[in-house]
């Protein structure tokens, strides 16, 4: 049964009694960025500096590598042309795919932040409770991107870094993401409910199935537990919903990645409506 929300209300008194966390904040890192599509968004958005680019020129036959160079160099941005071997030295991902930026790190927000426009936007937040692989990190970024999502929560402990391979993982995810980093996700889940928003917990153990959860219209919130074990017991206990995603083959799950980008576009769906 669907309990009752608390009243809009309870937004105000929250900040009132808690503050914003403005004074905690620091960069996430991220500041390696490789590969086409990452870089031509850090270029694109200009939500922070770059430093300076390394390409390797006739690494592709398209040309995007010296597209991304032109653009660069258009924006004052120092551009140096490298050997394949010198990339392939300095890159930290396999495939930095001829071309690496550095850049100003990634600056994280407060969760308050995240709910401040509540009214004007219906917030749409992706909650990663202990998800500690880069890559898994990046996919889910990206996934929450394409679906919309308003922002995204991760503990400060216990999570995957936003190293090179979670930013070139996330293609350019990272520079349109909000991200509040939280002491805690458990007690972050408190705080969302207390303003309003359903906090939708992923576990194969939910007693209903993500496609009948009628509250993914509004103000919500998917958690979405560590590989392996999943949400901690605590993390589940915060949730509002525990639901499962249906599944017909053999096998006993889906990872964390492809189970955000699942749920994440039934969110879009249900809005699109």
């Amino acid at each position: 049964m669907l309990r009752r929300r608390p009243p809009a209300s309870a937004v105000i008194s929250h900040r009132q009694a808690h503050g914003g966390d403005r004074s905690s904040r620091t960069g996430l890192g991220g500041t390696q960025v490789e590969g086409h599509h990452a870089v031509a968004e850090l270029l694109q958005a200009r939500r922070r500096r770059v430093r300076r680019l390394w390409v390797s020129p006739g690494h592709t036959p398209d040309g995007v590598v010296s597209r991304l160079a032109a653009q660069a160099r258009g924006e004052g941005v120092p551009v140096h042309d490298k050997s394949p071997e010198a990339l392939a030295a300095a890159a930290l991902t396999n495939a930095p795919q001829g071309v690496i930026a550095w850049a100003d790190p990634v600056e994280e927000v407060g969760l308050d932040d995240l709910l401040g426009t509540m009214g004007a936007t219906v917030p749409f937040l992706v909650c990663l409770d202990g998800v500690t692989d880069p890559g898994n990190l990046g996919a889910v970024m990206r996934s929450a991107v394409c679906a919309g999502a308003t922002g995204m929560v991760v503990g400060r402990h216990r999570s995957a870094p936003l190293t090179a391979a979670a930013v070139k993982a996330a293609a350019g995810a990272v520079e349109h993401l909000r991200i509040a980093v939280v002491p805690g996700v458990p007690s972050a889940l408190g705080r969302l409910v207390a303003a309003g928003v359903w906090t939708v917990g992923l576990d194969v153990s939910g007693g209903d199935d993500i496609w009948s959860v009628p509250v993914l219209d509004g103000a919500v919130a998917l958690v979405l537990g560590a590989e392996g074990r999943g949400l901690s017991v605590l993390a589940k206990q915060r949730c509002d919903l525990l639901v499962r995603i249906p599944q017909a083959g053999v096998l006993g799950s889906l990872n964390v990645a492809a189970a955000a980008a699942v749920a994440c576009f039934e969110v879009a769906r249900r809005r699109a409506r």
